[in-house]
């Protein structure tokens, strides 16, 4: 038989999450169509063949949460004191251009491949039909959202709105942009945070993304000034709040999630809404997250990198963070080593990740009939080749740099590490250029 895309003789993750040896994945348009062992597939060809050996094939990994449009202010908010928000991301992001957030999102896009990351869900900023031109150019998948906000004291430029330009705006982007690239491309509407969105746009917001048959994405209980908010404004904590305006249920992914009453917890859970943790940005500006509870009350958890203000966008890298600060806050004080588990990590990057992306059928498991976004990682060498359990030590000791190459959408998009879909050195060159106009324009 002959695929498009052949790759032979790897280790492999399987949906269950353990590691099979010798397997083949073939390749036909945009699925996974056979998987089998090399002696099974031993005639089978390819217009493509990719050399497994020494490599794992496990899912592509999904960024729940990021912010594409801030790639340009890497290196600026670390070490700085409150508000960040209103000091730095909002001049920041009100001064962009659709020129800016373009290369911005080719930078970012460029880096997620390179580290492993084949899909995210972006929470939007100005200009978003710039992200969703760079994701059909750099060949990944994405959930893009224009963020919206119709209220509050803050200086917001462009990025504040009439309710009912948000919502126009948001529309305009679906009719544009929905199903682009091959389908790698979907629009979700958004809300920024609840002390910036009126229940007007709350509730007008819920009620379009159903119309649509989309997703929601917003910031919640990100930080306790939020849950004031809603307490002194409408006597309910913000969950509370949403489920009153009709917004809560699975079509809606919520970042950061870290002051977190038992209530909330409950109430996200039985409502399956999709959490997503930022480890790195909440540690540093928040606290910890209560995701042992979650995941004991059923709830499907995911990370998100929060974008390159002041993290890197490597999902690897957050796994560990979140582990180690599980098993100290939570693990240590009870004597429960294990309250963080390395195979329920792997799920948080993958098939968790996949639901909360709103493709749990799709994506998230190597197997056939799934859409082909899948990785290769390096594991000859010393921090990964000598181990008694690949799943913990691909948690504990993998890093984006590991991955040699990267599956999207059935097209080879990084082969030996060199990716073929974006010209690293022109967007490098151009994203340096335009850091210096924006600094100029902005004065961040």
């Amino acid at each position: 038989m002959k695929y498009d895309i052949l790759i032979r003789n790897c280790s492999m993750v399987t949906p269950s999450g353990t590691v099979e040896e010798n397997r083949m994945i073939a390749v036909s348009g945009n699925r996974i169509v056979k998987i089998g062992s090399a002696l099974e597939m031993i005639d089978d060809t390819a217009e493509e063949i990719i050399d497994g050996k020494d490599r794992l094939a496990m899912p592509g990994l999904i960024d729940c949460h990021t912010h594409l449009c801030q790639q340009l202010l890497r290196g600026r908010v670390s070490d700085e004191y409150p508000m960040r928000w209103t000091r730095f991301l909002v001049p920041f992001e009100s001064g962009l251009d659709p020129e800016d957030v373009y290369w911005s999102a080719m930078l970012g896009c460029l880096e997620m491949i390179k580290s492993g990351t084949t899909a995210f869900a972006d929470s939007g900023g100005v200009h978003m039909h710039r992200v969703a031109d760079a994701v059909i150019a750099s060949g990944m998948r994405a959930a893009i959202a224009r963020s919206t906000m119709d209220s509050g004291s803050v200086v917001c430029g462009e990025m504040k709105q009439t309710t009912e330009e948000a919502i126009t705006k948001t529309e305009e982007l679906y009719r544009e942009y929905q199903g682009a690239g091959d389908g790698r491309v979907d629009i979700w509407f958004a809300l920024r945070q609840l002390m910036t969105c009126s229940p007007a746009l709350v509730e007008a917001v819920g009620a379009k993304a159903k119309q649509y048959r989309t997703g929601i994405h917003m910031h919640l209980c990100e930080h306790k000034d939020e849950v004031s908010f809603c307490l002194q404004n409408y006597k309910l904590r913000p969950s509370a709040f949403l489920e009153k305006m009709g917004v809560l249920g699975p079509n809606l992914l919520t970042a950061h999630n870290v002051v977190l009453s038992e209530d909330d917890i409950t109430r996200l859970a039985e409502y399956q809404v999709k959490v997503i943790h930022c480890p790195r940005g909440n540690l540093t500006s928040h606290g910890f997250s209560k995701t042992p509870q979650l995941l004991e009350k059923g709830a499907i958890v995911s990370l998100g990198t929060d974008g390159a203000a002041s993290n890197n966008l490597n999902l690897f890298d957050e796994v560990k963070v979140l582990r180690h600060a599980m098993i100290a806050y939570w693990g240590l004080p009870v004597f429960d080593p294990v309250v963080m588990p390395c195979g329920e990590l792997l799920k948080m990057i993958t098939t968790s990740a996949a639901a909360a992306f709103g493709k749990q059928s799709q994506l998230g498991a190597l197997e056939a009939g799934r859409l082909a976004d899948l990785i290769l990682i390096d594991i000859s060498q010393p921090h990964l080749s000598v181990t008694n359990n690949l799943i913990n030590t691909l948690i504990e000791s993998a890093d984006g740099h590991d991955v040699t190459d990267s599956v999207i959408n059935g097209k080879i998009v990084m082969r030996g590490r060199k990716v073929l879909t974006i010209d690293e050195e022109r967007v490098i060159a151009v994203c340096k250029e335009r850091l210096a106009g924006i600094r100029k324009r902005t004065g961040v």
